[in-house]
């Protein structure tokens, strides 16, 4: 299964970040990469930062299981789990993608203004990517359960939380102003029901 996890992540790489891309770029004229701004002063760095280095441990996790460098034996049961939540994760994270159209960004670029995306899954969570991207990695945890691969969970989800709160909550709400409060105020932020803002708060910080 280590062999298993290691493909997965490689293609879920590939694929989510690569191809996204380059359709990306074919339709728009834009990879949207942003890439990661700011200082090691701003919190945003910081989650730019931690997500670059969480990506690099969960492909380290499998790649190192599969070298016996670390030993990752689960039950099997755990490893079927981990497999079909890790799937399910990454398959939910390009249709996120997918969803989000030309707006689809990596990072944010303060000078830009891009459409807000509220239907499909986006009308119910405000950052379904990052809740796919999570529970993608906790399912590959569960394939390889070392203490990289749990590191690498840990990171991406201090990633998230910086990013959403410190870079893109702001920005959105900047470029957006009302529509972005009455969005924040009905949608979740990471699942649906649970962290909506109020509309006071939506629209003021």
């Amino acid at each position: 299964m280590t062999v298993a996890a290691l493909v997965l992540y490689v293609v879920a790489l590939v694929v989510l970040f690569g191809v996204r891309s380059w359709i990306q770029l074919r339709r728009t004229g834009s990879t949207g990469f942003v890439g990661i701004s700011g200082t090691p002063n701003d919190a945003g760095w910081w989650g730019g930062v931690l997500f670059a280095v969480a990506m690099v441990l969960g492909l380290a996790g499998p790649l190192l299981a599969v070298a016996d460098v670390v030993t990752a034996d689960p039950p099997r049961g755990v490893q079927v789990a981990g497999l079909l939540l890790a799937l399910a994760g990454f398959a939910a994270t390009l249709a996120a993608q997918t969803g989000m159209g030309a707006s689809w960004r990596i990072g944010v670029d303060p000078g830009e203004r891009t459409d807000l995306v509220t239907g499909g899954v986006f009308a119910h969570v405000r950052n379904p990517i990052f809740t796919a991207m999570v529970a993608a990695q906790a399912g590959v945890v569960l394939m390889v359960p070392t203490w990289i691969s749990v590191l690498a969970l840990v990171m991406l989800v201090a990633a998230v939380q910086l990013q959403v709160r410190a870079v893109e909550e702001p920005y959105l709400r900047s470029v957006h102003g009302g529509a972005y409060a009455g969005y924040a105020a009905r949608a979740g932020r990471f699942l649906p029901g649970i962290g909506r803002l109020p509309v006071t708060q939506g629209a003021q910080q």
